[in-house]
């Protein structure tokens, strides 16, 4: 375990970081404007504080080692700390600031991020935000990531995520689909009808009576795009379980409409904000989770 307790020299932890975007004590060195052997005497101070091996070295290039992996997070929260600390005091920036990574899924994302981001950066002039969506559940660390926005039924937790929303599975349908077939009493019902699927949810989840409840369902197209399904179903080409922020604004204008079963009830779910650590959180990852949390309570 790594003893983060000692003081250490921040601008060996800035060079530590360096070394880990360039995987290389030269280039390291190059981009700093000091030698090589000015890196690897600085490097093997950082370690000798910490009481262990940061990184791997060989003659071409430098790799983490476990105790890199875990420290990682850590030193990029040092650095930030000290440049928020440091923007504190100066007149010419306001609020959040540096780059803030963040990956979210696609539909999700598009839906409910992407409009956060012109009102984040007006407000936080010197921040800036990466924003990645995609389906994939990626290394948060490895890839430096400083928030990840997952659906899923996780445990509240205060040391790795916090919750954002509820964001329940739902079962829903076009008006004009329900008056063509008719509407689903209970979960064997689903058979007789035309389900489009999530790829990545082979099977219709539920819960009842605290027991979670796996249904295969059939139909005629399935995608990994949210929005693609859920355009067809709006189309009225057959039944879709989302999520509920994934089919809000279709259920209010009612386009699509929510489909209640009798004897079991879809899985419920939450929004959470998936942290690479809680020891030091930046401002500009409270900015955001406070800015997506107040928009979501906003529209619930």
């Amino acid at each position: 375990m790594i003893d983060i307790g000692v003081d250490m020299n921040l601008q060996d932890v800035s060079l530590f970081l360096v070394i880990t975007e360039t995987h290389s004590l030269t280039q390291a060195a190059k981009r700093l404007g000091i030698s090589a052997m000015s890196v690897s005497r600085r490097l093997a101070s950082l370690e000798h504080e910490l009481g262990t091996r940061l990184l791997q070295r060989t003659t071409r290039s430098v790799s983490l080692t476990q105790e890199g992996m875990e420290f990682l997070p850590y030193a990029r929260a040092l650095i930030e700390a000290e440049t928020g600390a440091r923007a504190l005091f100066s007149s010419s920036t306001q609020g959040a600031v540096g780059l803030l990574r963040i990956t979210a899924p696609s539909g999700f994302g598009r839906r409910n991020i992407l409009p956060l981001v012109s009102g984040l950066l007006a407000d936080n002039p010197k921040l800036s935000i990466d924003l990645q969506l995609s389906e994939d559940v990626v290394d948060i660390v490895g890839r430096g990531i400083d928030v990840a926005i997952r659906i899923a039924p996780l445990k509240d937790s205060t040391l790795i995520a916090r919750k954002i929303a509820d964001n329940p599975r739902v079962i829903c349908a076009s008006p004009d689909y329900l008056k063509a077939n008719g509407k689903p009493q209970f979960v064997e019902d689903l058979m007789q009808h035309h389900c489009l699927r999530l790829s990545s949810v082979p099977q219709w989840i539920f819960e009842r009576d605290g027991e979670v409840i796996r249904t295969s369902v059939d139909g005629r197209f399935s995608s990994d795009n949210v929005e693609g399904v859920r355009d067809l179903c709006a189309e009225g080409l057959g039944i879709a379980q989302l999520t509920r922020w994934d089919v809000l604004k279709e259920t209010r204008e009612g386009t699509l409409v929510e489909i209640d079963l009798l004897d079991a009830r879809p899985q419920a779910l939450s929004v959470w904000a998936v942290l690479p650590t809680t020891r030091y959180l930046p401002l500009r990852v409270s900015t955001f989770i406070d800015k997506l949390k107040s928009s979501l309570n906003s529209m619930n």
